[in-house]
């Protein structure tokens, strides 16, 4: 830690618990779409998911004005419903405060929308400990592209050595670590729900508790 003044931080997965979003588009979509359309929640299922996953990487993929008029939803409405679902993952705060407290520069940096980002900070009030945000929208580069990572450095004045970026997707740690960010950390437990699932080639954390920073 004494080597980094920089922390990058990814919203969904790494500082929120990814369920929310699993079941807003997984579940709560189709659900809401096959009762506007009078079909099965299964047909609905099966009508939307491969659509979704054909943006999957992509700028489209994070944008709920894309995706409202693919699908005929007021998508940010719908988030607002489902908004009691949103969580803090364990140990975020802990590790916030403690690099608020070693005087690190800490930045949210997420491909989420910023009307996303406004619902899930409505509810979680992380937004406090940022030196800012940043949305991949801001640049028109999803994370995956290198396009981003030469904008948030370019505004941020980063340094690639004294960074440290944590993610839990594994196209975007590896467009991290292509771009040269020497410090690079896994979410390995990205939901509450699901198992956790080694990223591999990565340094892995289940959360945050044994990353604290120390003088």
């Amino acid at each position: 830690w004494q080597k980094i003044d920089t922390i990058l931080l990814d919203l969904d997965g790494t500082l929120l618990d990814l369920n929310y979003d699993l079941h807003f588009w997984l579940e709560y979509v189709p659900l809401i779409y096959s009762k506007n359309h009078n079909i099965t929640h299964k047909s609905a299922k099966d009508k939307i998911i491969p659509i979704l996953r054909s943006e999957m990487g992509n700028l489209n993929w994070y944008c709920p004005d894309y995706w409202g008029e693919r699908f005929g939803l007021d998508i940010i409405k719908l988030k607002v419903e489902l908004s009691h679902m949103i969580k803090i993952l364990p140990h975020v705060e802990d590790f916030l405060n403690e690099a608020k407290a070693q005087n690190k520069k800490i930045f949210l940096a997420t491909n989420a929308h910023r009307k996303t980002i406004k619902i899930k900070m409505d509810i979680a009030k992380l937004e406090k400990h940022f030196d800012g945000i940043i949305s991949s929208h801001d640049y028109g580069a999803a994370k995956q592209e290198q396009k981003f990572w030469s904008e948030l450095a370019s505004e941020l004045k980063l340094s690639k050595d004294s960074t440290i970026f944590f993610d839990d997707s594994k196209d975007v740690l590896e467009s991290a670590r292509q771009f040269g960010i020497k410090h690079i950390v896994a979410i390995s437990k990205p939901s509450s729900k699901i198992s956790p699932k080694k990223v591999e080639g990565f340094i892995n954390i289940e959360n945050f508790h044994n990353v604290l920073p120390t003088t």
